[in-house]
């Protein structure tokens, strides 16, 4: 100890002072150790001071390196102005920084990013241009520090910018620009919740923090914009792709319609394709919704299935020139000009893209083609047709095997039978459209028809043709000579606009038994005229007991059984009189006194066989018309038996 001491008096106080530098020691420190010597521990402050400005210095570059290594790694913006701010704030050991950004849509400024705050209302907190510190560090493009913000006049105190400062406890603030080109895009802010003064230094360093966050905002925007530069072209060469596709589909699609077309196909190897190209089930209908072909129908819907009402959607369709969809089935018209063809029905497919949609579209351009073609075809051969027709009408015995000879040389084998239809307009002038409309009427459907004396006569096969797999083929097969009548009345009607009314006779087979045929739907026609039923369509059998004056082969005993059938039937099967009480009554003229002293029976057993009568008969037996009907049969019944 008695060495010890000697040697640290004898320690010079300028070593002793760089010794307390070298060791790092404080200002306080040099402070005591400099009173010994006065101007070396003045120069030793001095030189405490720059090495701690030289270490702050170096941390600060540090942080700079670290913030622009982060800029060149990072993509993501949220993550790198969260490290500005927070780096920010230890740098200038602040309590809370913070970055704005202006706001282009809603025309202020918003809080992007904090760092350190704690109130949520100064977090959502929205300034205008030129509100607060901020907005003054943006109008002018420089910096501003306020050692306290609520006292400082300088810049324009707002009522909820001065709140959330408040809820926030700020009272120092400095504010730096984010200048990019000497445009502001946002405000970099360092905060203390006391009063404090900033120096150049962390003016500077605050500066050149808010230059690397313009950088990362500039550069995120180039990446955002590459991004979308990149989507852009990726979905304009996704739409060229699809367009490419569309336009070789288009262009497939349209070769194999034109070739069908070329190569004289039917409507149903058009409905095949149109099937095949759009992966769903085709039906082609008539203009009235009857099925003419079909193609890849799903499974389930067979051929006899009744065609669901369209009518609707053609019409639509019709209107709008377009095709239209409705509970997953789209329908298009098919039309030749303003004329309604037909219509095109798609089902399996309940979304059709636009490519899609022009291609089943112009399915029924192709489909319109095709039928004005058959129609011009049927049109020609139907002329052909209606010599024939005409020479069997007017000569039937000159020459019945060659009648038979240009049938089949035409398809037709007059020898199976067919319904003989005579129909008459009744506008004047309308004939010609009545001609058409028979021709229309017939297409698809088989028969003839030509205009013969004042009407026109048509000729419809009763049965489907052999081989045909067609339902169209087939459509009057099941229907009687009445029904036919009716049916084609009332479509002939539609076609020409004005009433046609329809006499028909048959079916019938062979040369002379049309000829009989059309003689006797001719006189039909003429009954239905003049009983007043124009527009009307019925056979011989549908006029009661002018039916059998008028049809060829006067069925008295048809007509006795369809008339009094009901009561034959009872008095056979229960030994009753109800005829025979019947003939008395009308004998009688009608009087129940007179009825039962023919009878010889009481007046009350006349009164229940005549109630019995009206039971079977219908309450209508004793109106005039039909009273007529049944005392004929009467007669006709006891002559026959």
């Amino acid at each position: 100890m008695a060495r010890t001491m000697p040697e640290e008096t004898e320690i010079h106080p300028a070593e002793r002072l760089l010794r307390l530098l070298a060791g790092g020691a404080s200002a306080e420190e040099l402070g005591e150790a400099g009173a010994a010597a006065p101007g070396s521990g003045a120069l030793a402050l001095r030189v405490h001071r720059t090495l701690a400005q030289h270490r702050r210095r170096e941390a600060q570059l540090t942080a700079l390196f670290d913030t622009a290594t982060d800029l060149a790694a990072s993509r993501d913006l949220d993550a790198v102005l969260q490290a500005i701010v927070r780096r920010a704030r230890l740098l200038l050991g602040t309590e809370l920084a913070y970055l704005t950004l202006p706001d282009e849509e809603a025309g202020d400024t918003y809080m992007r990013v904090t760092d350190g705050s704690v109130s949520p209302l100064f977090q959502t907190l929205r300034l205008e241009l030129g509100e607060g510190l901020g907005g003054l560090v943006a109008q002018t493009a420089r910096p501003y520090a306020t050692p306290d913000y609520r006292t400082d006049a300088r810049f324009h105190h707002t009522r909820n910018i001065d709140a959330g400062v408040l809820d926030e406890g700020l009272v120092a603030i400095l504010g730096v620009p984010l200048l990019l080109e000497k445009q502001v895009i946002g405000v970099l802010f360092a905060a203390d919740r006391n009063p404090r003064p900033f120096s150049p230094d962390e003016v500077a360093l605050l500066c050149t923090l808010a230059a690397h966050a313009a950088i990362a905002i500039d550069t995120a925007r180039a990446l955002d914009d590459t991004r979308a530069a990149l989507a852009d072209l990726a979905a304009a060469n996704a739409v060229i792709r699809a367009h490419s596709a569309a336009m070789q589909r288009a262009e497939e699609a349209h070769d194999r319609l034109t070739d069908l077309v070329l190569r004289g196909g039917e409507v149903p190897a058009v409905a095949e394709a149109v099937s095949a190209l759009l992966g769903g089930g085709i039906a082609v209908l008539d203009p009235d919704g009857q099925r003419l072909a079909e193609g890849a129908r799903e499974a389930g819907g067979a051929g006899e299935t009744a065609e669901p009402d369209v009518s609707a959607l053609v019409a639509e369709s019709r209107a709008a020139g377009r095709a239209v969809e409705a509970d997953g089935r789209w329908v298009c018209a098919v039309l030749a000009g303003q004329e309604l063809l037909g219509s095109l029905v798609l089902t399996g497919r309940p979304k059709l893209e636009d490519a899609d949609r022009r291609l089943f579209e112009r399915a029924g351009v192709v489909t319109a083609l095709l039928l004005l073609l058959r129609r011009s075809v049927a049109e020609a051969e139907n002329r052909v047709r209606g010599e024939l027709l005409t020479d069997l009408l007017d000569s039937p015995q000159r020459d019945p095997a060659g009648l038979l000879q240009r049938g089949l040389r035409l398809g037709i084998d007059l020898r199976r039978p067919h319904v003989l239809l005579a129909a008459r307009v009744g506008a004047a002038g309308a004939r010609g459209r009545l001609a058409s409309a028979a021709t229309r009427l017939l297409f698809g459907r088989g028969g003839i028809s030509a205009e013969h004396g004042e009407g026109v006569v048509l000729v419809l096969p009763a049965e489907a043709e052999p081989g045909s797999g067609s339902s169209a083929a087939s459509l009057w097969s099941a229907s009687s000579a009445s029904s036919v009548a009716a049916g084609a009345a009332a479509q002939l009607t539609q076609l020409t606009g004005a009433p046609v009314t329809v006499g028909a006779a048959g079916p019938a087979g062979g040369i002379a038994e049309l000829a009989a045929a059309h003689a006797e739907a001719l006189r039909t026609l003429r009954a239905l005229c003049a009983l007043g039923r124009e527009g009307d369509g019925a056979c011989a059998t549908d006029l009661g007991f002018l039916g059998v004056l008028l049809g060829e082969g006067h069925d008295v005993r048809g007509f006795v059984q369809e008339t009094l059938g009901p009561l034959l039937a009872y008095d056979d099967r229960r030994g009753t009189e109800l005829v025979h009480t019947l003939d008395a009554y009308f004998a009688c003229g009608g009087s129940l006194t007179r009825a039962k002293d023919a009878l010889h029976v009481h007046v009350n057993t006349v009164v229940q066989r005549l109630d019995r009568v009206e039971a079977l008969l219908g309450p209508d037996w004793n109106h005039p018309e039909r009273a007529l009907e049944l005392q004929l049969a009467l007669r006709l019944h006891l002559l026959t038996s």
